[in-house]
């Protein structure tokens, strides 16, 4: 009888872990992989190395390459009069320079994913001449990411992987109106995390 039983446990430790792949290849991928962004839907795709590789140094509005690169903006100038024009609702955001729109669009993560902020051009215009390294943003794949939540004060230019990653974790663990404890922390650690790769 305890035979039976210890079999029908190996039955299931001995089944094949899931394992992701390549969305165009199917190749298996490692946890940390590349990724490529369709700009036009602003969709994620799994890559593998060899994949990646094709979509390096892309313009126009076809699938990009998305960078790996993490740059904390120790010098970064944004003033609370300008973060109030913005009319965030939050204060956590990305900015990004949509190829398809051909206009920097804002996003703020929320319990039901990211939401696009209408983002007022002359605003973000004053924040641009105050900040050139702005000019230096690959469109569709790389983002200013501003976390300004309580007494912080972090600038980024992060892939855009690592924002979708934010919204991602805010949606999964968010609970009642608050967020709850538990995504305050983990919005705290992606946060340190990040700030360690910058």
């Amino acid at each position: 009888m305890q035979m039976q039983a210890f079999e029908r446990l190996r039955q299931f430790a001995d089944r094949p872990r899931a394992v992701e792949q390549c969305e165009l290849c199917g190749r298996e991928v490692a946890s940390e992989h590349d990724h490529v962004v369709d700009p036009v839907p602003r969709r994620l795709m799994c890559v593998c190395g060899p994949c990646a590789i094709l979509f390096t140094n892309q313009s126009g509005t076809g699938r990009k390459r998305v960078p790996r690169r993490v740059r904390l903006l120790e010098d970064f100038q944004l003033s609370d009069g300008q973060w109030d024009a913005l009319r965030l609702p939050i204060n956590l955001a990305y900015f990004v320079d949509s190829s398809p729109q051909g206009r920097v669009i804002a996003c703020y993560p929320s319990p039901a994913g990211a939401t696009e902020s209408l983002l007022p051009l002359e605003a973000w215009e004053e924040i641009l001449q105050d900040n050139p390294v702005l000019r230096t943003l690959e469109p569709d794949v790389e983002a200013l990411l501003v976390n300004r939540i309580g007494s912080a004060s972090d600038y980024y230019l992060a892939p855009i992987d690592q924002c979708y990653r934010l919204v991602g974790l805010i949606r999964m663990r968010w609970s009642g109106l608050s967020g709850g404890t538990e995504v305050w922390k983990a919005i705290a650690g992606f946060f340190a995390e990040l700030r360690q790769r910058a």
